[in-house]
């Protein structure tokens, strides 16, 4: 048997229709049930691999061997170096590199487990949104989704659909395709079924054959199923290509903030670990210490932060309607602050009815319907509302049942001539080709026109009159459409686009697509929250106009495609900003439409449906499509909503913003709270002749504020937050640093001379300078204590302070989960040093007057945060 895989493109191409269904055993019924598992048991899914998809054993060495815990692991092994090898042996303890390696198991594991949970997700989401073909099994065609496709298939394909498979065409009518997946090329080409085949360099340019992964735009075909998966043209270019997906603004933004913290990591544990060593004189003792601070200044949870944010964020957009298909996407969904979105369903009910089927004269009329009927019941391309509607009406008003038609042929619909031709013939033999589409269209191929009862040809005067009748339409709301016919057309091969001429205009479809009751509250939500809407539709500008009144946006900014047709770059960057609506589109214009508005410094929503919005989906920051759209727009979408409503929409942009605060939020207070710790300590050691904590208790300290700040994913934001879209600033990160970081080191200070002067000596009975060996050690453990669980306090409590440019406690609150977990952080933290495990930190009980001094310094740290991050928030607009 000759193998499938190795026949090359020529012959797929060239050979005769009986060679390849006796090649891949196509049968006229299609497969049956049993022989296409058997197909696709030998040539496997019919699915591209990507190379993006990472093997487990990956995706563990990712989430234990970030920067993070690289630097971690040298830090354990120092430490192990310095507590354990080279000590005396009385003097040898683990704890530290214990803890170390603690923190570098719950970070990686906790990253592991929310990156398979991520995975989990995506596939759970992405099993949500079906893409499906026409394909012919058991002697009938139905959708089956793609990946079950297999070689030997019959394929029909028409104007909309993605093309599933590297496929031999056997019928087309006027068929073309957009190859820009393949080629880069952005105008379509025609693919005929029957024509010359000459060998070519490049396999996309035989006619002959349709590839994976491009688009039909219009006419349709019937072909068989060549190549599948990893083995169709397209899969080679993929696993030529394998690459990961391109990292997005937000994924930068994280990098670079984790290789900034590193450096100021390593440069701060250097300046401590000399600071230490010149004025204690012990360099061993300093290295430790150093080590410690290093650990203390790496964010190790930063990883499992973001990822447990996107994955959270995911399962809560998908609760409400709105499916990600890339995670990594979701900080672009809450930085938009452009919508664009086309007329049809967003903000109408994407119900439409026919409302008037009327002749020239405005009168209703049988005939009209019947030909629109005919019309839409026999073409075979792209599906819509409105040919549903058509044939819905004509089913309940004629007699369908007596029609006795066959059909001769027809012209499928395209976006550039915008109307769509059938030829049918009746039981006497008597041909008519029946035109629908729109107004002005159809008077470009009309001569005559049917009114007051006879015949005329279609004069200037003629025309007006017509543009006037559906003027008045449009300005109730109604589209409308225009219905030509030709009796007995000169009888062609085939009949194609220049038949379209000397049509008989007969009269006018107007449909009724009434606005969504809660399209003007989603736009004024919209609106609140710092997004502006734009309408690019291909309807006309009445109808935009009229439906554009009824949910409240303004109609005095409206421009149509023929008035930007020769505008200039700079005078489009204009246009894009003064206008609101754009009208009678085409998909280049709205494509170019949109990549202006990002050029102009704007993240750009799309929302479409249509085969027509592909080009803007592509071109926008984030596309969003819907699950019932057509398979080129669901597959050109990073988010694809179950409802096209605009208020899902606006919950999944306030999803966005909401992951990206929490981000923030941990970033933010957790470098802040490092540096000032830092620089406190760099305080502390120049005159104090002693360590202020020993290193094991650095090590602790910081596994209970990482493990209270993985509750951060669960908190929630400020209404206020929410209301302005949120782009990734690094500058930002580093002025809050500036800020906040000093502010708790005035507390640190404050605590070091209570400490100092007061409370370790009434416990150890003096000053430092005048005890015993013993007593000094109790004046040190008794300082270190203190500054340990005051430490601890501010420093969680910092995240409470610095969550929200509000008064904390008062005018916003912290998610349950976090004050519970935070919570017992603290108390963990507070009793240790009156337990077992206290004693194996270095840690003592504390008399009440340090308490009172906990109680004192935390309110008045609390106070002057306030006070920071309102001169803060007033110099800089705001606080995350």
């Amino acid at each position: 048997m000759k193998d499938l895989l190795k026949i090359d493109y020529f012959d797929l191409a060239s050979r005769s229709l009986d060679e390849i269904k006796d090649w891949f055993d196509v049968r006229e019924n299609g497969h049956s049930s049993e022989s296409a598992a058997q197909v696709r048991e030998k040539y496997g899914d019919n699915e591209i691999d990507y190379g993006t998809e990472k093997p487990l054993w990956q995706i563990i060495v990712d989430a234990y061997f970030t920067p993070f815990t690289l630097v971690l692991f040298a830090l354990a092994a120092v430490s192990f170096l310095t507590d354990f090898i080279l000590v005396p042996v009385e003097e040898q303890e683990v704890f530290g590199p214990i803890i170390i390696v603690v923190l570098v198991l719950l970070s990686g594991t906790m990253t592991l487990i929310q990156t398979l949970r991520s995975n989990q997700s995506v596939e759970e989401l992405e099993s949500m949104v079906e893409v499906t073909s026409a394909i012919k099994r058991d002697g009938e065609y139905s959708e089956i989704r793609t990946e079950d496709i297999v070689i030997g298939d019959w394929v029909r394909l028409k104007a909309g659909d993605m093309i599933p498979a590297d496929i031999r065409l056997i019928e087309t009518k006027d068929l073309f395709i957009s190859q820009t997946s393949l080629t880069g090329e952005s105008y379509p080409v025609e693919k005929r079924a029957k024509t010359e085949i000459r060998e070519v360099t490049n396999e996309t340019a035989y006619e002959t054959l349709a590839f994976t992964g491009t688009e039909v735009v219009s006419g349709s075909a019937t072909g068989i199923v060549v190549r599948t998966g990893n083995n169709t043209l397209f899969g080679d270019i993929a696993d030529e290509l394998a690459h990961e997906e391109p990292k997005t603004s937000f994924d930068i933004g994280i990098e670079n903030t984790s290789l900034l913290l590193i450096r100021f990591m390593v440069v701060m544990a250097l300046i401590v670990i000399l600071v230490n060593g010149l004025t204690k004189g012990d360099w061993l003792q300093a290295l430790i210490f150093g080590v410690s601070i290093a650990v203390g200044l790496t964010p190790e949870m930063l990883p499992m932060i973001v990822t447990t944010n996107l994955v959270k964020g995911a399962n809560d957009m998908a609760k409400e309607g709105t499916i990600v298909r890339n995670l990594h996407g979701i900080q672009n969904f809450g930085a938009i602050d452009v919508l664009v979105t086309d007329k049809t369903g967003t903000l109408t009910q994407d119900n439409i009815i026919l409302q008037s089927h009327l002749n020239t004269d405005g009168l209703e009329s049988e005939r009209v319907l019947r030909h629109a009927y005919l019309n839409s019941n026999y073409q075979t391309g792209l599906g819509n509302l409105m040919d549903e509607a058509i044939v819905r009406a004509g089913e309940k008003e004629l007699d369908t049942d007596s029609f006795s038609y066959t059909k001769v042929d027809e012209i499928p619909f395209d976006f550039e001539r915008r109307r769509l031709s059938v030829v049918v013939e009746d039981e006497t033999g008597k041909t008519q080709m029946i035109t629908k589409g729109a107004i002005e269209e159809m008077l470009e191929v009309s001569s005559y026109v049917d009114y007051d009862g006879g015949t005329h040809e279609l004069t200037d005067a003629g025309r007006d009159f017509v543009r006037n009748k559906v003027a008045d339409l449009n300005k109730k709301g109604l589209r409308v459409l225009g219905v030509a016919q030709k009796t007995n057309p000169p009888p062609v091969d085939e009949f194609s686009v220049k038949d379209e001429s000397d049509m008989v205009l007969i009269g006018y479809l107007a449909f009724l697509d009434p606005p969504k009751e809660s399209t003007a509250e989603a736009i004024k939500a919209l609106k609140a929250h710092s997004v502006d809407v734009k309408v690019m539709t291909g309807d006309n500008e009445l109808v935009t106009k009229s439906v554009a009144e009824q949910v409240g946006l303004p109609t005095d900014r409206i421009i149509s495609g023929d008035q930007i047709l020769n505008k200039t770059e700079d005078e489009l960057k204009v246009i894009v900003e003064e206008h609101d609506l754009f009208v009678k589109l085409n998909p280049t214009q709205k494509s170019k439409l949109v990549g202006i508005l990002r050029g102009n410094g704007h993240v750009v929503g799309f929302l479409g449906d249509g085969i027509n919005d592909s080009p803007a989906l592509r071109a926008s920051d984030v596309g969003i499509s819907v699950d019932n759209a057509v398979d080129i727009a669901k597959e050109s979408a990073d988010i694809i909503l179950l409802e096209k409503d605009l208020m899902i929409l606006e919950q999944g942009i306030l999803s966005g913003r909401k992951i990206f605060g929490n981000t923030m939020k941990y970033i933010k207070a957790t470098t802040s709270s490092n540096f000032g710790n830092v620089f406190s300590v760099l305080l502390a050691s120049l005159f104090l002749p002693f360590l202020p904590m020993l290193p094991i208790q650095l090590l602790f300290l910081g596994l209970i504020y990482e493990i209270s700040s993985m509750s951060i994913p669960w908190d929630h934001m400020d209404p206020e937050y929410l209301y302005t879209p949120k782009k990734w600033e690094a500058a930002s990160i580093q002025k809050f640093m500036v800020w906040f970081g000093p502010t708790s080191s005035i507390f640190d200070v404050t605590t070091f001379l209570i400490s100092f002067f007061f409370i370790a000596p009434s416990v150890a009975g003096g000053s430092y300078g005048s005890l015993g060996a013993e007593q000094q050690a109790l004046f040190i453990a008794v300082f270190q204590s203190s500054w340990f669980i005051i430490s601890l306090w501010t420093q969680t409590l910092v995240l409470y302070a610095l969550r929200t440019p509000k008064i904390p406690f008062l005018e916003s609150n912290a998610s349950f989960i976090m004050t519970t977990i935070t919570s017992i952080g603290i108390l963990i933290g507070s009793v240790a040093p009156y337990t077992r495990l206290g004693d194996l930190l270095g840690l003592t009980a504390l008399p009440m007057s340090a308490w009172w001094m906990l109680i004192f310094t935390v309110i008045a740290y609390l106070i002057l945060v306030q006070i920071v991050k309102n001169i803060y928030v007033k110099k800089h607009g705001e606080l995350l």
